[in-house]
């Protein structure tokens, strides 16, 4: 496959797909991994909500290093293609909060989800907005190989 075939499918899983698998681990190096449902701010960075004392908000917390995955699992055996992410996630700052908020609570409503406010992401609410910024992405070629691909746009 050529690069541009490559970033048409990359993209086309991401916003086809609801749900990133994230991969974390612990400081003593324990993996652990979490379905979460997502949003992307141009293909570069993957935005959800989750509760500081889930797992993986833990382990994120300790060790920024994430891994992810985005794929469909509804496809016949042998037709699957996903993309794989390497990527530092953690707290959204709030430089970046109205906006990526704003990204998350977008797409949100677009699958029939509810509107995203500050108000559920802080002070007393139970969940938080993490942000894990690319810095690898990569997607199969003909040969079960997994070949860079810039997504961003």
């Amino acid at each position: 496959m050529i690069q541009p075939d490559l970033i048409r499918i990359g993209r086309a899983i991401v916003e086809d797909n609801a749900y990133l698998t994230l991969a974390t681990a612990d400081a003593q190096g324990s993996p652990w991994a979490s379905p979460v449902w997502f949003a992307h701010d141009r293909y570069t960075r993957y935005v959800w909500v989750s509760r500081p004392e889930a797992r993986h908000s833990r382990n994120i917390a300790v060790r920024s290093e994430v891994g992810i995955v985005v794929f469909d699992s509804t496809v016949p055996d042998g037709t699957g293609q996903g993309v794989y992410i390497e990527a530092t996630a953690g707290l959204v700052g709030e430089a970046d909060l109205e906006p990526l908020l704003t990204v998350f609570s977008d797409r949100s409503e677009a699958r029939g989800g509810a509107r995203w406010t500050r108000a559920d992401i802080s002070g007393g609410a139970p969940h938080r907005l993490y942000v894990a910024e690319a810095t690898a992405q990569f997607v199969l070629g003909d040969h079960d190989e997994r070949i860079p691909v810039a997504l961003g746009q």
